[in-house]
């Protein structure tokens, strides 16, 4: 089986062909019924901890310090959990998988350092 190919977008687009569409934000985004995001996962245990989402957009971290302290969580506890829950997820596929926020997903977010930490927990295992 081919290594699925991780994107990320943005939950409030339309299914794109075959890809498989994981949410990855911690709340349900306003304005999204459960029907227009055509979810397959919602993998909310893979994102952010609320306290370190409070802080980063609340503007108390750079980027870089949001992205060691996010990779951290995802190395240990239930963001580790989370993580791997996803991996195996993904790992059933060989298409597309595309991680979607409710954000901008071109800027700097938790699903850009999520999709790495992804490629790289499925490279592993490989």
């Amino acid at each position: 089986m081919a290594t699925p190919d991780i994107e990320v977008g943005k939950v409030h687009t339309a299914r794109d062909g075959e890809a498989m569409r994981v949410l990855v934000d911690r709340l349900w985004p306003r304005g999204v019924s459960k029907e227009r995001a055509d979810l397959d996962e919602w993998a909310k245990d893979a994102s952010p901890s609320t306290d370190l989402r409070k802080e980063f957009h609340g503007g108390d971290l750079s980027f870089e310090q949001f992205a060691d302290r996010y990779r951290a969580e995802l190395a240990d506890g239930d963001g580790a959990d989370g993580l791997e829950k996803l991996a195996e997820t993904v790992r059933g596929t060989d298409g597309r998988v595309l991680l979607l926020i409710a954000g901008d997903p071109t800027g700097d977010n938790h699903a850009q350092v999520l999709a790495q930490a992804l490629r790289e927990q499925i490279g592993e295992s490989s």
